[in-house]
Parts: structure tokens; C-alpha cells; sequence
């Protein structure tokens, strides 16, 4: 649900030969909204992410599930424990392949959008992802890759229902909300 969109972006990389490029997590934000008792809305976001496209245009982005953080921890811990069971499933993975072609449209100092599909890996889960993404080319050694608009998340398309369920009855809300607005602003850099 949470960021794995980023790598789409990268496609868009100018370049004259496809470099390797290796996300830099003190740089990137991955953040989602979580909608309780109807109109409740809270900002969390993961803080350990890794990501990689290799000259290949193989892209891979990694989650680690167990950095939430919801500015509470024992609802960061009822997170990892309830709705995500970080020990059996700890990450959420984000994977695409990039065109090469579109790496040479974005110039130094230029930006483009792009509309890429890839798969989204969590809770055992694999589904097609979409999104909109802001291709910033910063320098020759710098990109940043930003959602356009934030992707909505279904908890049921990854099978996260009972864990919504179990997370309300615990709270005790009458409501948390099953779809998940998340956006991401990632930099990678060139190795």
C-alpha cells in the first residue's frame, strides 16, 4: 500500500546509457492515511525503504512494514502485529520493469509525468499497481520520482480485512476505513 510506486518514475530517467540507481531512504517519504470513526483522518508513513533499478530496467522497491509510525507507538505495534503480522510477511515489495526508451526523455534539470503499471507484492498478495508519477531529474546523479495524485489502496485486495476488523474491535471505533490514500516523494541517486 505504500510506495512501491515510486520505481515507476525512474522509467523516465534521461540518461545516455542506463545507469544503476539505489533509493535514498534519509531523502524519501512514503506516507498513507488511515480514516477512523467516518471522518478521522491520520498521516503515518514507513521509515525504512530500499529500492534499486539495475541497467537492466528491473525496479524494485522494498518496504520494510515494521517502520510504521503513526506518532503512537502502541498503535505502531497493534500495526505490525494485527494488520500487516510483520513476522510472517515483513515487507511489501514493488516491483516494475522500465523502458529504457522513456529513460532518455527527461533531461538535467527537467521533469515528466508518466502512467506505469507494476506489481505490488504484501501479505502474500500480488496485484497489479498503477500510478501517476512526477519524473524530477535534479542532475545526472539525482531523480526524484513523486505520485501526481495518491493511488488508493484496498486492505481487501490484500487480503488486510481482519486485520482492519481486528485493529477497530481493539480501538473500539466504529469504523476504520478499508481503502488507503498513499503518496510517496522518492530520490535515488546514481551509483
Amino acid at each position: 500500500m505504500k510506495a512501491k510506486y515510486l520505481l515507476i518514475g525512474l522509467c523516465c530517467i534521461s540518461s545516455s546509457v542506463f545507469a544503476s540507481w539505489k533509493l535514498n531512504n534519509d531523502e524519501s517519504r512514503l506516507s498513507f492515511i488511515s480514516v477512523k470513526a467516518t471522518d478521522v483522518a491520520e498521516v503515518h508513513r514507513f521509515d525504512r525503504l530500499e529500492g534499486t533499478i539495475n541497467d537492466a530496467g528491473e525496479a524494485v522497491l522494498e518496504i520494510d512494514l515494521g517502520s510504521v509510525a503513526t506518532n503512537i507507538d502502541i498503535r505502531n505495534e497493534r500495526m505490525k502485529k494485527e494488520l500487516f503480522q510483520t513476522e510472517r510477511f515483513p515487507k511489501a515489495v514493488y516491483t516494475v520493469k522500465l523502458d529504457p526508451a522513456l529513460i532518455k526523455q527527461t533531461a538535467s534539470g527537467q521533469s515528466m509525468t508518466a502512467n506505469l503499471k507494476g506489481t505490488l507484492e504484501l501479505h502474500n498478495v500480488s496485484k497489479e499497481v498503477t500510478a501517476e508519477v512526477l519524473v524530477n531529474r535534479i542532475s545526472d546523479k539525482q531523480v526524484v520520482v513523486s505520485t501526481l495524485q495518491p493511488l488508493i489502496i484496498n486492505a481487501a485486495d490484500f487480503a488486510l480485512n481482519d486485520g482492519v476488523k481486528k485493529l477497530q474491535e481493539i480501538a473500539k471505533l466504529p469504523s476504520i476505513s478499508i481503502a488507503v490514500p498513499v503518496s510517496f516523494n522518492l530520490t535515488f541517486d546514481s551509483e
